[in-house]
């Protein structure tokens, strides 16, 4: 089974392209989603981070307050490593997990939508990787609109990732999104065919 990796940066895609190729049938997983289950109430992981950051980030659902604990760590690089070295292990324990169970099941690919693939030194686990692109005023004006940010704010998040041309120069394939939704598809379904490919 070839295991790819789906990254890209924030709001540049990755959603509508995983969506695409898990309805051209083929398996996915997403990090973003693992990593909402490994802080959920009642987890160690969540337990970790409340006792570095304080209650201040619990909403009153005693559930994780993203937003408020966001406004932290993307203001602050160390309180950033200090949340990845929290929520990274037990993201990458579940999609190594799911990677085993999927391929035991038969299937000749499988997706795992990791946002910070190279950021976190995962590219190496993978055979090969696809990034979602679009140019840079294009991304910024998705995440000010999509995440209520200011400017400043949603300059923060990119910033703390890996810039998208250095992105595509590392993966093997890029879907650009600036297009149609069904300029993207198309761009999927030409990817998927390589991928499907003996070799």
């Amino acid at each position: 089974m070839k295991r790819i990796a789906l990254t890209g940066g924030i709001a540049t895609g990755k959603s509508v392209v995983r969506a695409e190729f898990e309805r051209l049938g083929v398996p996915t997983v997403d990090a973003d989603v693992v990593a909402r289950e490994a802080v959920a109430p009642g987890t160690p992981a969540l337990a970790a981070i409340l006792a570095r950051f304080g209650s201040e980030i619990i909403d009153e659902h005693h559930a994780l307050d993203r937003r408020r604990l966001g406004a932290i760590v993307f203001a602050d690089e160390a309180s950033r490593r200090d949340l990845e070295r929290i929520v990274h292990p037990a993201v990458q324990a579940a999609i190594n997990t799911w990677l085993v169970t999927t391929e035991r099941e038969g299937h000749r690919l499988a997706i795992a939508v990791i946002p910070l693939l190279y950021e976190t030194g995962r590219e190496r686990d993978f055979d090969l990787v696809i990034t979602t692109a679009c140019r840079a005023e294009e991304q910024l004006r998705r995440v000010m609109a999509r995440d209520g940010l200011t400017e400043v704010q949603a300059r923060q998040r990119i910033a703390a990732q890996l810039s998208t041309e250095e992105k595509v120069r590392r993966a093997n394939f890029a879907v650009w999104t600036d297009g149609t939704i069904e300029e993207t598809k198309r761009q999927v379904l030409e990817t998927l065919e390589r991928l499907a490919r003996p070799h």
